[in-house]
C-alpha cells in the first residue's frame, strides 16, 4: 500500500510539474517568435518606406553610424507602379534575380493582404500604399526559424534536466511527507494484531468453558457453576478490553468538539484517592496525597476522573508492598499540575519513551500479572491530548516514577471554598 501511494505521490508531482514547465515554456516561445517576428516586420516597414535602390545617405569624418533601429536580416524591397510591374528594387544583405523579383510580387500582390507568408519561399511580406505607389518588402525567414529551433532545444534540455531533478526530489519527498502515514499504517497494523491477541484469550476460556456445559448437558448447574463464573470473568474483561479500543477509535476519530464544563478538579482527585485507599492498605502500600484545594477545570469531568484512575490504579500496582503511592495537585502558571508518584522498580529508559502507546508493555509478563492490557497509559494521554494539556514520565531508581500532567485551568476559586488537602 505505501507502495503504491508514494508511486502516486511521484506521478501527480511529475505530471504537475511537467503541466506547469510546458505552460512556461510555450509562452516563452510564444513570447519569443512575436519578438523575431516583430524584429523582421521593423526591418521590412524600414526597407518600405525607404527609397529602394537609393544608398545610404554619406558620414561625415568621424561621424558615427547611427545605430540600427532593427536587426540586419536578409531583406529586399520593391516598387510597384499602377500595372503592377516592378519599377525599382533595394536590397540588403540579399541577392535576388530579377524573375524571382517579378514572382514573389505577383503572388503577394494576388493574396490582397497587407502582410503574410509565402512559406514555400521561406518568405515574409509586407505591402505599404503610399502617395508615391505600392511598396513591398520581402524578409528570409529562415533566421526565424532557425532562432525558434534553437530556442526549442534549449528549451528540452533544461525541462529534461529539470524533470530528471524533480523526479529525484520527488522521491525524497515522497519518503518524507508518507512517513507519517507509514508510521501510522504500521501502528495501525500493530493495534490490530495486539487487539486480536488480546481478545483470543478470552474468547478461547469462554469457547472451552462452554463446550465444558455442553458435554454435561444433563448434570445441574451447580455442578458445573465455576465454569459459569470462569465465563462471566473473561466476557466482563473482554468487555473491558472492548470499550477501551472503542475509546481510543472514538479519539482517533475526526468529531466535533465534546462540551465541556468547570468543574471542582480538587474534589474530584480526592474523591478518586479515597477510593484508592483500602486497595492501597491491601496491597501494602502506602498512599499520601497533597491537593491544592479550590482548582477548578474546564473540561470532561468524566474523562478527567478516568484519568485520575488510571494514574492511581498505576501507581499501587507498581509501588510494590512496603513502597509508598503519592499524589500532589497545584497550579502552576494557569495550569493544572497533578504529579502521581510511586517507589516501585524503576522503567528502564529505552522504555520510559513508549509506555504511551497501546499495547506496549515495558515487562510483558509483568503487566500481564498486574491483569493490564497496555491500553491504560494510551487512555491517559488521549484525555490529556483531548484536554489540550501535556503528559510526561521520569523515571530512576533513586527517584522512583512520576507521571506529571499538566491541564489547562479556567479559573481557581479562592482557598476555602472547595476541595481539601490530606
Amino acid at each position: 500500500m505505501i507502495g503504491s501511494l508514494r508511486r502516486k505521490f511521484i506521478l501527480i508531482n511529475m505530471a504537475l510539474v511537467s503541466l506547469v514547465l510546458l505552460i512556461a515554456f510555450s509562452a516563452i516561445c510564444a513570447s519569443s517568435y512575436q519578438r523575431v517576428k516583430g524584429d523582421t516586420f521593423k526591418v521590412m516597414r524600414r526597407m518600405a518606406e525607404g527609397e529602394p535602390g537609393a544608398a545610404p545617405p554619406p558620414l561625415d569624418i568621424g561621424e558615427r553610424p547611427p545605430r540600427p533601429a532593427a536587426p540586419m536580416l536578409p531583406v529586399f524591397a520593391v516598387a510597384v507602379g499602377e500595372d503592377g510591374e516592378v519599377t525599382a528594387v533595394s536590397k540588403e544583405g540579399v541577392e535576388v534575380t530579377d524573375q524571382l523579383v517579378q514572382q514573389v510580387t505577383a503572388r503577394a500582390l494576388a493574396t490582397g493582404s497587407r502582410e503574410g507568408c509565402l512559406a514555400d519561399l521561406r518568405l515574409r511580406f509586407l505591402r505599404l500604399d503610399t502617395p508615391q505607389g505600392t511598396r513591398l518588402a520581402f524578409a528570409d525567414t529562415s533566421h526565424e526559424r532557425e532562432q525558434m529551433a534553437s530556442l526549442l532545444l534549449t528549451l528540452s534540455l533544461v525541462g529534461a534536466g529539470g524533470l530528471a531533478a524533480f523526479y529525484l526530489v520527488s522521491l525524497f519527498l515522497s519518503s518524507w511527507a508518507l512517513r507519517p502515514v507509514e508510521k501510522a499504517w504500521e501502528q495501525q497494523k500493530q493495534f490490530v494484531a495486539d487487539a486480536s491477541h488480546e481478545l483470543r484469550t478470552p474468547l478461547a476460556v469462554i469457547l472451552a468453558n462452554t463446550g465444558i456445559l455442553l458435554s454435561h448437558r444433563q448434570d445441574p448447574i451447580q455442578q458445573h457453576l465455576k465454569w459459569v463464573e470462569h465465563t462471566q470473568a473473561e466476557a466482563a474483561r473482554m468487555a473491558e478490553l472492548v470499550e477501551d479500543l472503542l475509546f481510543l477509535a472514538r479519539s482517533d476519530a475526526p468529531q466535533a468538539p465534546q462540551p465541556h464544563a468547570p468543574f471542582h478538579l480538587s474534589e474530584e482527585l480526592l474523591g478518586c484517592v479515597l477510593r484508592f485507599e483500602s486497595l492501597a492498605f491491601e496491597q501494602g502500600v502506602s498512599l499520601a496525597s497533597d491537593i491544592a484545594p479550590g482548582i477548578v477545570l474546564d473540561g470532561d469531568r468524566d474523562q478527567v476522573r478516568r484519568l485520575a484512575l488510571i494514574l492511581l490504579d498505576n501507581a499501587c500496582k507498581y509501588a510494590g508492598r512496603g513502597g509508598e503511592a503519592r499524589v500532589s495537585l497545584r497550579a502552576v502558571h494557569g495550569h493544572a499540575r497533578l504529579e502521581v508518584h510511586n517507589s516501585g522498580e524503576p522503567i528502564p529508559p529505552q522504555h520510559l519513551a513508549r509506555i504511551f502507546e497501546r499495547f506496549y508493555r515495558p515487562d510483558d509478563a509483568r503487566s500481564r500479572g498486574h491483569g493490564g492490557y497496555g491500553l491504560g497509559l494510551a487512555i491517559a494521554r488521549a484525555i490529556v491530548e483531548n484536554h489540550r494539556g501535556r503528559i510526561s514520565a521520569d523515571s530512576s531508581a533513586e527517584r522512583g516514577t512520576t507521571f506529571v500532567v499538566e491541564l489547562p485551568l479556567t479559573w481557581r476559586e479562592p482557598a476555602g471554598k472547595g476541595g481539601g488537602s490530606r
